[in-house]
């Protein structure tokens, strides 16, 4: 992964979640991997929306507008599911929840930029809900080590401090012109992964342990 800006920002058009309410930094704080509780106004970080048992809802970027306004934003096509997702155990809380969806999906020069930049997509290189954290190389970049608990962390924490390899991970490759998605990946003559995103003889590839035996 190229990404090493814990505030960088996924080229082209993002779903848009505003959440306000006395209790929004507080709840997404509770919520989300990343430390939102020290966040100024008029910062962006990166975070992983994570499930209860570990596997990634989603990337996202994180910005806050205003002391009890922040505005989160998502690949398009996926503000529903994370909205939904960080709806789920909101009780009694001051955070309200609006979604706005992209209006249109990443043209060819914006999809370019984010396979060299080496940026996983939801639905490509990070499936919703399977995908682990470890996988996605993002943990150095959207999560807090020293923060509070929140959903997910528990499996997040267990592989970094064990140093555990993820079963799968994703790189960046230099490929033969005319890839296609869904290509194998061969390493010595053996299958160790697929092409995920290809942009030419850009591509990212989720791969297993073999690929670097």
């Amino acid at each position: 992964m190229s990404v090493v800006d814990s505030s960088y920002a996924v080229p082209g058009p993002r779903d848009l979640i505003e959440v306000t309410g006395a209790d929004a930094v507080g709840y997404l704080h509770s919520q989300l991997s990343q430390d939102i509780g020290s966040l100024a106004v008029g910062e962006r970080v990166l975070s992983l929306v994570l499930e209860p048992d570990g596997r990634v809802c989603a990337p996202i970027g994180v910005s806050r507008i205003e002391d009890e306004r922040l505005i989160l934003d998502v690949d398009p096509g996926y503000g529903e599911a994370v909205t939904a997702r960080l709806l789920r155990f909101r009780l009694r809380t001051d955070a309200e929840f609006t979604m706005t969806a992209a209006e249109r999906s990443r043209d060819a020069r914006e999809e370019e930029s984010r396979i060299i930049d080496g940026w996983p997509a939801l639905g490509s290189e990070i499936i919703p809900g399977e995908t682990l954290a470890a996988e996605t190389g993002l943990t150095t970049v959207a999560v807090s080590f020293i923060k509070g608990c929140y959903p997910g962390q528990e499996l997040v924490e267990r592989m970094d401090s064990r140093g555990a390899v993820p079963p799968r991970r994703i790189v960046r490759l230099v490929v033969e012109p005319g890839t296609e998605v869904g290509s194998p990946v061969i390493r010595d003559g053996a299958e160790v992964g697929q092409v995920t995103s290809v942009a030419g003889v850009n591509a990212l590839a989720r791969v297993g342990r073999a690929f670097n035996d």
